[in-house]
């Protein structure tokens, strides 16, 4: 999720497709039916697989990967595709290169831009399905009634992350209960010599965060459905009041003064070092926290909560990092062993990567490791009343961030930012053949 489909190389990707594919045969391949799950330890010497990755992600499968090369004598790689990876990965899948599995945004908006029907495996029948929390079971992955994703971590959410030792530093004793609450103890912290909010301009990609948690109340009363008919827009009041709110509180001086040029490793350390108060981010963030701090630092330092305009509320937007797709490579041993390597994954293999990751458990006879700081334990919990993103509930993902972060650089109005993204979305729509457009 860090980086969104641009919507040039989406549309062309999706009418790319279209074109030189037979709908007919595309249903009939793939319509979801019988799918054989080999034995995750079965042997498969001799055997080589290849997953794409994010720089982001290219470390999660480590302890995965060995154990299941020794568990069946296959080789398996994994290749970092260079940010920005989803548009990497789809202009690479439009050649006709494809790896035996990637990790990828499991959205419905991202398994049609990646045209799952034809390029992906159905996971009917997953083993590893029962296993799941039921609540977490078909939150994502799913496009239609059919499974293309295996969630392999817990699902992102939007919040915020702040700096306990600022917050007590400071006489804060009560978290934020709403959006303006927020606002007006940023305010405070600023009345104080602190920098209230920190926000990485140059790597772009999180500025859309504090444009989506404002609309998180919004979303549950139906915006992405009537975004989705056409019926309502993103230069509609709703989604430009969002966006003009982000740069009234950019232009009030809550952020860092070097927005423009701070980028994604700044916003961490800035973080954790206790430069800023409060960052609104997603778990990719606090991975980065975690490789700079153990845990008894975290849990002394970093705390996480929900936040929309009425309250307490998440907006979850699953990612890259959170889960796999099987790609048709019209090899069909490949195939198989790719959907074994998924089954040891979340099988025999999976309390050893929850614990070599030191996080969230998805299945309800595999604990949380001891070693999972609070903050995660407290996004996780976040996750049962919160609200879907654009990514998880929009047709088309547009390039909001981009033009967000050109808003930041000055180079586009809050108006600007609103058209070009309408725009982007319903070329998008269109291609992806949704009704309206």
């Amino acid at each position: 999720m860090r980086r969104l489909i641009s919507a040039v190389a989406g549309a062309t990707l999706l009418l790319g497709l279209a074109a030189c594919s037979d709908p007919g045969a595309t249903e009939t391949a793939t319509d979801g039916g019988a799918v054989t799950w080999p034995e995750p330890t079965a042997r498969l010497d001799g055997v080589k697989l290849t997953i794409w990755a994010a720089q982001n992600s290219n470390t999660v499968p480590t302890k995965v990967i060995d154990g299941f090369q020794r568990a069946t004598g296959a080789t398996v790689s994994v290749v970092t595709i260079p940010d920005p990876y989803e548009q990497g990965v789809q202009t690479k899948v439009a050649t006709g290169d494809k790896p035996d599995l990637a990790f990828w945004q499991p959205t419905a908006s991202m398994l049609t831009a990646i045209n799952a029907k034809a390029n992906l495996q159905p996971l009917t029948g997953a083993p590893w399905l029962p296993a799941l929390n039921p609540a977490l079971r078909d939150i994502t992955g799913l496009l239609g009634d059919t499974r293309y994703a295996a969630l392999v971590t817990s699902p992102a959410v939007e919040g915020v992350y702040y700096n306990k030792e600022v917050f007590a530093a400071n006489g804060i004793t009560e978290l934020p209960k709403s959006f303006d609450g927020m606002v007006t103890l940023a305010r405070q912290l600023k009345g104080k010599g602190v920098t209230p909010f920190y926000e990485m301009g140059a790597d772009r990609w999180a500025t859309q965060w504090w444009v989506q948690v404002q609309l998180a109340d919004a979303a549950r009363k139906g915006l992405w459905d009537r975004i989705n008919s056409g019926s309502e827009k993103f230069t509609d009041p709703t989604v430009l009041g969002a966006i003009e709110k982000y740069q009234a509180l950019i232009g009030e001086g809550l952020f860092n003064s070097d927005i423009k040029t701070a980028k994604f490793e700044d916003q961490g350390a800035a973080l954790l070092d206790g430069k800023a108060a409060m960052v609104v981010q997603v778990n990719s963030f606090f991975g980065q926290l975690q490789a700079k701090a153990d845990t008894a630092a975290l849990n002394k330092k970093i705390g996480f909560f929900p936040i929309s305009p009425s309250g307490n509320v998440g907006t979850f937007i699953p990612d890259q990092s959170n889960a796999l797709v099987a790609f048709r490579t019209g090899d069909a041993g490949r195939e198989a062993a790719a959907r074994q390597l998924l089954a040891y994954w979340m099988g025999p293999g999976y309390a050893d990567f929850v614990a070599d990751r030191n996080t969230v458990s998805l299945q309800t006879a595999v604990a949380d490791p001891a070693g999972v700081p609070q903050a995660l334990l407290d996004v996780h919990a976040s996750l049962g009343d919160s609200v879907g993103s654009m990514q998880a509930l929009a047709v088309a993902n547009p390039d909001l961030y981009l033009n967000l972060a050109d808003m930041i650089a000055g180079t586009m109005t809050p108006a600007q930012v609103a058209e070009a993204t309408q725009g982007q979305f319903a070329q998008l729509a269109k291609a992806a053949g949704a009704t309206g457009f």
